[in-house]
C-alpha cells in the first residue's frame, strides 16, 4: 500500500481502532513518549504521562519508539493523545538537528508519514503528532514543534509533576564586548527559573552585544494577533513557540522576569503576562480564553501603551506585535503610532502567518510618512523555523538602531 505523506499542521482522518505511531530517530539516543490529555489540554493526572518508566495507561502505552493506542479503549475525558520524542538527558548536550521520522499504521489502511522540518536552534524535545477527537472520530495532527528544553519541561506544560532531569553544567553567558559597552547580561535568575530557555537568551544577548547595546533597559510587550487565520499556528504551537523566544529576549532588557502579552481579537483587547516560571504551555492556555475575530491592532496598541504609562515605568518600552494579516482600522494603526512617538515606545511588527502584510511593510516606505520608532520584521510563515541567531537579528536590528539615536 502507498504511504500518505503529511506536512507539519495537516491532519487526516483515523479508523477508530488500534493505531501504532513508530518513531525514528538517527544522530542520537532518544525517548518517546505520549500524554493523554483532558478538555482543557491538561493531564487528568501524573498518571497521563506514559513514558519508559510508566509504559501504560487507559489503552495508551509505549515500548521503546513507538506509541500505541488503543483508540476504542480511551475514556470519554481522553480528547487527545500528543506523541513526544525527546533527547536522552543523560547525553549532556545533545540537542535534535535532523528531525525524528513519524510512521502511522492501521490494520487495512495504507501507512501515513510525517518527517518535520529540520531543527536548528538547539532543541532537545518534539512534539511530533496528536491524535485527537473531532466530534464522534479520531484525527491525527502533524505538530512538529521542537523546544529548548528537555521533557521535564515538556511535561510540565500539560499539568504533570515530574522529577528534574539531569543536566550539565551551564555554558557561559556570552561576553564579547565592544568599547564602552557594558558587560553581559547576568542570566542567573533565568537558569533557575527557566533552563529551556537558557539557548535562546543567549543568541538574544549576543544580538544585542553586537549591535552595541548590551546592558540597556527596557519595558518587552508582546501583542498577539487572534485572527481567525490564525488557528492552526495557535494548534502546532508555533505562537507558543514565538513567545518563548520573545521572553527570552527581555530576559536580556528586563529583570522582572515577566512579558504584559496582549492578545488582538474582534472584542476588547485580553491582558495577562508570560514569565519565567509560568511559560511553559502559557499562551495554550490563555489564548483559549479569548474569541476569534478579526484583530483590532489599534486597541491591543492602546492596551499596551496605558499598561506601559500606569506601570511608571522609566526605562523605553519595546512592544513586540505579531500580525498575521493586514489590519482593518489602519488610520487607527497610523495615529496611535504618531502618537507615541515621543513616549519612549518603539513598535516592532513581526509578521507571520498566511495573510497579506503590505500596509506593516510600508509604513516607512514613504520620506514623508516615516515613523522613527517603528519597524517591520518578516519572521516567514513560521518562525520557529528561522534559526535563532537569524531571528534575533531580525527582532533588534532597528530598535538597537532607536535605542542608541
Amino acid at each position: 500500500m502507498q504511504t500518505m505523506s503529511l506536512r507539519k499542521g495537516e491532519n487526516t482522518g483515523l479508523l477508530t481502532a488500534r493505531t501504532v505511531v513508530s518513531v525514528s530517530v538517527q544522530g542520537l539516543s532518544a525517548d518517546v513518549s505520549a500524554l493523554l490529555l483532558g478538555p482543557d489540554g491538561k493531564v487528568r493526572g501524573d498518571h497521563d504521562l506514559v513514558f519508559y518508566n510508566h509504559p501504560a495507561q487507559d489503552g495508551v502505552s509505549v515500548q521503546g519508539t513507538t506509541v500505541t493506542a488503543e483508540l476504542p479503549r480511551l475514556p470519554a475525558d481522553v480528547h487527545r493523545v500528543v506523541v513526544v520524542v525527546s533527547v536522552d538527558p543523560l547525553q549532556p548536550g545533545a540537542v535534535f538537528t535532523r528531525a525524528p521520522q513519524l510512521t502511522i499504521t492501521q490494520s487495512g489502511t495504507s501507512p501515513t508519514s510525517f518527517t518535520a522540518p529540520s531543527f536548528t536552534s538547539g532543541e532537545t524535545v518534539v512534539v511530533l503528532a496528536e491524535l485527537y477527537r473531532r466530534g464522534g472520530d479520531w484525527k491525527v495532527r502533524a505538530v512538529g514543534q521542537g523546544y529548548a528544553s528537555g521533557l521535564a519541561g515538556l511535561a510540565t506544560d500539560y499539568g504533570v509533576d515530574v522529577d528534574p532531569e539531569p543536566t550539565a553544567a551551564p555554558l557561559p553567558t556570552p561576553t564579547r564586548t565592544t568599547a564602552g559597552q557594558a558587560a553581559a547580561v547576568d542570566l542567573t535568575k533565568l537558569e533557575r527559573q527557566a533552563p529551556g530557555l537558557l539557548a535562546p537568551a543567549r543568541q538574544a544577548g549576543q544580538a544585542l552585544a553586537d549591535r552595541g547595546i548590551t546592558g540597556r533597559q527596557a519595558a518587552v510587550y508582546l501583542i498577539l494577533d487572534h485572527d481567525w487565520d490564525m488557528e492552526e499556528l495557535y494548534e502546532s504551537f508555533a505562537v507558543q513557540a514565538f513567545a518563548e523566544r520573545v521572553l527570552a529576549l527581555s530576559a536580556n532588557l528586563d529583570d522582572d522576569g515577566t512579558v504584559p502579552v496582549i492578545f488582538s481579537s474582534g472584542r476588547e483587547p485580553f491582558l495577562e503576562e508570560i514569565r519565567l516560571d509560568n511559560y511553559r504551555g502559557r499562551i495554550g492556555q490563555l489564548h483559549t480564553q479569548v474569541d476569534w475575530g478579526w484583530g483590532n491592532v489599534a486597541d491591543a496598541m492602546r492596551r499596551a501603551v496605558s499598561h506601559y504609562q500606569e506601570s511608571g515605568a522609566v526605562d523605553p518600552a519595546f512592544v513586540v506585535t505579531q500580525v498575521g494579516d493586514e489590519p482593518w482600522d489602519k488610520a487607527e494603526v497610523r495615529s496611535m503610532l504618531q502618537n507615541t512617538a515621543s513616549l519612549g515606545i518603539f513598535w516592532l511588527f513581526v509578521g507571520f502567518g498566511r495573510g497579506k502584510l503590505a500596509f506593516y511593510k510600508n509604513l516607512n516606505a514613504s520620506a514623508s510618512a516615516t515613523f522613527t520608532n517603528v519597524a517591520f520584521y518578516d519572521a516567514s510563515k513560521n518562525p520557529g523555523s528561522v534559526p535563532g541567531e537569524r531571528f534575533y537579528t531580525g527582532l533588534v536590528d532597528a530598535f538597537a538602531t532607536w535605542m542608541r539615536t
